[in-house]
């Protein structure tokens, strides 16, 4: 797609860079292409780069990638405009990452399943609760498993995820996003994937549906 841009736009060099040595190998030429499924995209890369002066491929560590993994996340969530005008992307980079401005401490310094946790362990309401509370209360235990001091939601297949407070969530999103593994998929996946490692917090999903948008400040206008 980024290249069909660039034809569009009548460029006449381009510089390409990736995070993944095969592809960009691939591409170079350094490597051959044995996978059926990828000599037609191959190819077709081949065609395009022939409608320009010069194309230069470049492979860039992940873990300096930064920028190019947030804009790649960007581009999978704004559909290709066709012949709509979009003006020059005008980027700011965060000081920190987004999550550390989206967890936050949890209120009075008690995790969100203290309630649920407590229940399980005593058969104890809070002291404000009224009947709807505690009816909520008892409804959400019944998906809960407390073993010991840690406390788990039971999945539809009957698998245990740790339930975790704000704080361990924002270290597991950090180790799961960054690094030389941190993979191009946006929040609700990043989700889907730590909740597949074994960990759960109710709001898990919606802290991630904004982790990447928060790691850098894009403004742009459609004319």
């Amino acid at each position: 797609m980024g290249m069909n841009m660039a034809i569009d736009k009548d460029m006449e060099k381009l510089i390409i860079m990736g995070d993944l040595d095969l592809i960009i190998r691939q591409a170079q030429g350094e490597w051959e292409t044995r996978d059926v499924k990828l000599i037609p995209y191959r190819k077709h890369v081949e065609d395009l780069s022939k409608r320009f002066k010069s194309v230069e491929f470049r492979y860039i560590p992940r873990f300096h990638n930064e920028l190019a993994d947030a804009l790649t996340t960007l581009a999978s969530m704004l559909p290709y405009p066709g012949n709509v005008h979009i003006d020059s992307l005008e980027i700011q980079i965060r000081e920190r990452h987004g999550y550390c401005n989206t967890v936050e401490a949890e209120p009075n310094v008690q995790p969100w399943y203290h309630d649920i946790k407590r229940f399980l362990k005593t058969k104890e309401y809070p002291e404000q609760a009224n009947g709807d509370q505690k009816r909520t209360i008892r409804r959400l235990a019944n998906c809960f498993f407390l073993s010991g001091e840690v406390l788990y939601k039971r999945t539809l297949d009957l698998n245990l995820l740790r339930c975790v407070d704000a704080q361990e969530a924002g270290r597991i999103m950090h180790e799961v996003h960054a690094g030389v593994c941190g993979p191009h998929m946006n929040g609700y996946v990043l989700a889907k994937k730590i909740i597949r490692a074994g960990y759960y917090r109710m709001t898990m999903k919606k802290i991630t549906s904004v982790l990447l948008e928060n790691v850098i400040s894009v403004r742009y206008t459609v004319t």
